[in-house]
């Protein structure tokens, strides 16, 4: 019999970030590894990843991270995983692997550990194996994973849906699914997104018949805007093209990446003579893909909208096609991006996300799969806490016990011993490390809280040139700000804080003697003082003193 630990150092409670920790005893399996995107992309802030101290201090027993799908949420923290501990285990079915060493090599960072594997192919680790499914999703060679264990299995789902019509690559083994549930698992952990939606996603996915109509509606260029990693969008547009006498033109380096490796691999079928370049850029008809990314979202929509694209000048003839239906955290901007084509009398054309929804379970999606597995314990995972909820109830209508649906947050831990629940309060130290740039390194509280001060009131630098020898003032105080302040209007502000600086220079220098910490102080004390009085605003206060 088995001790079993399940917890998440991200993904409950938030869209991405998705990282599970399965604990057998002595062994650790993680599923997934993946990033998320600040949603107002506010105070510099690249993208997040889960702190993955847990997986440092106990390395020898990680058995490996296993890969549902190539899609950043679940494999983008990996750059910075890597470059800390290169040797860990990595497993993924091929083009998942694919997708991930395109994003290490962008990324210039060396793994000594990735193993490929196939669908359907048992794992052992001794005591355990690792089982994998192919299941259907928006990227080739989605996968499901079956940890067997003594005590049942712990099933992972990552994202899903039902389609039949899906087929090859990202075709769903539906009979090794119900041959799972026939055997004895312990717990199922599934994607929460979608919970509270009717029905099944599919058909609701599929959006062929919508490009077809778009391009049936005109004649002239148009500019589509797809997801590099949906690639089963990239294949229906690709589809609806080859029915034409258009060319199609892919604009940008890992779009054209993505799609080119994606046909040598044989995950998309493409009519290569359908694909254009620069020079049908602006012929009539023509169709031209870029990248809409979803740490910049609609950001190469917004560089041709600017005429600030190298390639791609607007006509008033132009359609711009957004393929993908609005997401969580873009709604905003989408509709101001829309509405400033509209402004340039430029069509634009976007999918209802009421009639289209993206890959992931909606309601008999889930009842579906948890009627096959028949699980003892169901844990709700990926999404808000409102749709675990949902998802919870899902299963509460199937008869499974309210007592064994498991609605956690990231970091509480659930315990099985001998294949049973025990109640346990035991918590995971989590926390977010925030990548800005190219940095590996968390940024951490104290430079946003710099951030956040310089954001919302500015900055004030004083400085002021001393004499080496006498230490008497030669220049300054001089009060210098950006962002806090009108200066014409403030002049008199400006005086005064010249006279209080000079005043607390003058206080602590002698003939001998500077005490420059405690100028900073002081005056970082009594201006902030001062400026609060006279604006009610706190701006960062910088001192410099020299010596000449």
């Amino acid at each position: 019999m088995s001790k079993i630990r399940i917890f998440a150092l991200g993904g409950l409670n938030e869209d991405g970030k998705n990282m599970y920790v399965c604990e057998v005893d002595k062994d650790i399996f993680v599923f997934d590894a993946g990033l998320k995107y600040p949603k107002d992309r506010l105070l510099g802030i690249d993208y997040i990843i889960p702190s993955y101290d847990y997986l440092k201090e106990n390395i020898k027993r990680v058995k490996g991270i296993f890969l549902s799908h190539g899609h950043e949420s679940n494999f983008g923290a990996l750059s910075d995983i890597l470059l800390d501990l290169p040797d860990l285990p990595v497993y993924g079915l091929r083009y998942t692997m694919e997708m991930l060493k395109l994003q290490l090599a962008l990324d210039n960072v060396k793994a000594t550990n990735l193993r490929e594997i196939k669908g359907h192919s048992k794992i052992d680790f001794q005591d355990n194996s690792i089982f994998p499914i192919e299941v259907t999703h928006s990227i080739p060679d989605s996968t499901l994973y079956v940890l067997n264990t003594k005590d049942g299995s712990i099933v992972y789902t990552g994202d899903f849906i039902f389609d039949p019509t899906m087929t090859n690559h990202f075709a769903c083994d539906i009979g090794r699914l119900a041959y799972i549930g026939k055997q004895n698992v312990l717990c199922l952990m599934t994607d929460s997104m979608y919970a509270e939606k009717d029905g099944f996603t599919s058909p609701k996915h599929r959006v062929a018949s919508f490009i077809k109509k778009v391009f049936h509606d005109t004649d002239d260029r148009i500019i589509m805007s797809v997801l590099p990693a949906h690639i089963y969008r990239i294949q229906e547009i690709f589809n609806e093209v080859s029915k034409t006498n258009r060319k199609i033109v892919i604009m940008g380096k890992l779009l054209q990446d993505i799609i080119y490796k994606s046909l040598e691999l044989k995950y998309l079928t493409i009519n290569k003579t359908k694909i254009g370049d620069l020079n049908d850029l602006n012929e009539k008809g023509v169709v031209v893909l870029v990248s809409d990314l979803k740490e910049k979202p609609y950001a190469n929509l917004e560089r041709i909208l600017r005429d600030n694209d190298k390639f791609i000048k607007l006509k008033e003839t132009d359609t711009i096609f957004i393929t993908e239906p609005m997401y969580m955290g873009v709604e905003k901007r989408m509709v101001m991006i829309m509405d400033e084509f509209a402004r340039k009398k430029i069509n634009v054309v976007a999918l209802n996300e009421k009639e289209h929804l993206l890959f992931h379970p909606s309601k008999e999606d889930l009842m579906m799969m948890i009627n096959m597995m028949h699980p003892k314990y169901y844990f709700p995972i990926k999404g808000n806490y409102k749709d675990q909820v949902e998802n919870g109830n899902l299963a509460l209508k199937l008869g499974i016990k309210k007592e064994n649906i498991l609605l956690k947050q990231n970091g509480d831990v659930i315990t099985f011993i001998n294949g049973n629940l025990e109640d346990s309060f035991d918590k995971v130290k989590v926390d977010e490390i925030l990548i800005d740039g190219k940095s590996q390194n968390d940024v951490g509280e104290l430079v946003l809280k710099d951030r956040e001060m310089l954001a919302e009131a500015g900055i004030v630098l004083v400085t002021a040139t001393l004499d080496k020898k006498t230490k008497e003032i030669l220049a300054g105080p001089e009060i210098l700000t950006r962002g806090f302040i009108y200066v014409k209007d403030n002049m008199d502000v400006l005086k005064e804080s010249s006279i209080i600086s000079e005043r607390i220079i003058k206080n602590n220098t002698s003939q001998n003697f500077v005490d420059y910490n405690a100028i900073k102080q002081e005056i970082r004390s009594n201006l902030g003082k001062y400026f609060y009085e006279e604006t009610e605003c706190r701006p960062m206060i910088i001192t410099v003193i020299g010596e000449v």
